[in-house]
């Protein structure tokens, strides 16, 4: 759960974005929905109570990480929304809460008066720092997933080149950790269409930088991330070449290797539904450690929940049993995940096909 804060300046644009086609109201007080020009005017009528400030107009984002959709009904994210207006101090006004279905990340919109009902000041004083610091509370609280770094950023409303950058970054992380030289790297983000070239020092062949190309733009991997940096990447590959892997073979009980192929099962049934012809291609995780015959392709993009390969990775002081545990439970995440999508997908198409059955109705 991120919150975000958005410039608002008329309640007539912001209620009327907010009241889109695929919306479902959460929350309000203090207005009459579901009428655009009401709520409008209720807003509108308050601000005469303290006409000194320019702008009462209070809109603010709370988008959820696709992780959490099966937990967020809406009276939940109801509830969380009206904590966060609690401690953020937004209370004592008019407000809506409006749930947004036409994205696969579950969000809402909360759109609120400036004006409080006695005509003092909602403040919006350091807004953004007490947003960052209420979201990661209400987060920890309920259990939900909190991004980091670049995971928050929106990848579908970059523009270039920083929407390549980030692909190139993507690109990047994934490939890593299966790469144990300079060269499988190279090899893997050609695959994908990212070139790779060296900086060297003077005239001598000594390495001392690396950048990545792709789509016409060029990026030094310091600038894609610090932690894609030569120096970073170079001591990367020197500590993964002297990685010994262990000879034992570790042994799964019969109820666990069980347990996972039933999971890779119906992941891939979910998967064949929600992308047909293209689970013949895509990035693939090999389960054959865990006693299970094939693999499992991943959704295209990290879609859905995807599973990243060095999840797949034993941690330290985990057992044997409490590692398969945990794949097959990503496993089972992700499957749930590409279900919901697949639901989703359903409904909408059914709305579409209902509106063209009523566009020839009325003609």
């Amino acid at each position: 759960m991120i919150g975000k804060i958005i410039a608002g300046s008329s309640f007539g644009a912001t209620v009327s974005y907010v009241m889109k086609e695929q919306s479902r109201i959460l929350g309000f007080e203090g207005i009459e929905p579901p009428g655009v020009q009401d709520m409008v005017r209720d807003f509108k009528d308050q601000t005469l109570l303290n006409p000194r400030i320019k702008n009462a107009v209070g809109h603010i984002s709370l988008p959820f990480s696709p992780k959490d959709a099966d937990r967020l009904t809406d009276p939940a994210m109801a509830q969380i929304a009206r904590e966060y207006m609690e401690r953020m101090g937004i209370r004592n006004t008019l407000f809506l809460i409006v749930r947004h279905m036409d994205q696969a990340h579950p969000h809402c919109h909360i759109v609120y008066n400036r004006v409080g009902n006695d005509g003092q000041t909602i403040s919006d004083k350091n807004i953004k720092i007490r947003n960052g610091k209420v979201c990661k509370e209400l987060t920890a609280k309920y259990g939900l997933y909190y991004p980091k770094g670049k995971e928050q950023v929106r990848r579908e409303r970059l523009r270039e080149p920083d929407k390549t950058k980030y692909a190139i970054y993507d690109a990047i992380r994934s490939c890593l950790p299966r790469c144990k030289s300079w060269s499988d790297l190279e090899k893997r983000l050609q695959e994908r269409g990212i070139t790779t070239t060296f900086k060297y020092c003077g005239n001598t062949d000594r390495r001392q930088g690396v950048l990545f190309g792709m789509n016409g733009y060029t990026f030094s991997g310091s600038k894609i991330d610090r932690a894609f940096s030569f120096s970073k990447l170079d001591r990367h590959f020197s500590q993964a070449q002297r990685i010994v892997t262990p000879i034992s073979q570790p042994r799964y009980s019969a109820q666990a290797v069980g347990n996972l192929s039933a999971a890779v099962s119906h992941y891939r049934s979910a998967f064949a539904g929600l992308f047909g012809s293209r689970s013949n291609s895509g990035e693939s995780l090999d389960l054959g450690g865990f006693g299970v015959a094939g693999g499992i392709i991943l959704p295209p993009g990290g879609y859905c929940g995807s599973i990243a390969p060095e999840q797949m990775q034993r941690r330290i002081g985990e057992s044997h049993e409490e590692h398969i545990a945990r794949i097959t439970a990503l496993i089972r995440q992700a499957t749930e995940a590409m279900l919901i999508e697949q639901a989703e997908r359903s409904r909408r198409i059914r709305e579409q096909q209902t509106k063209k059955r009523q566009i020839k109705i009325h003609r």
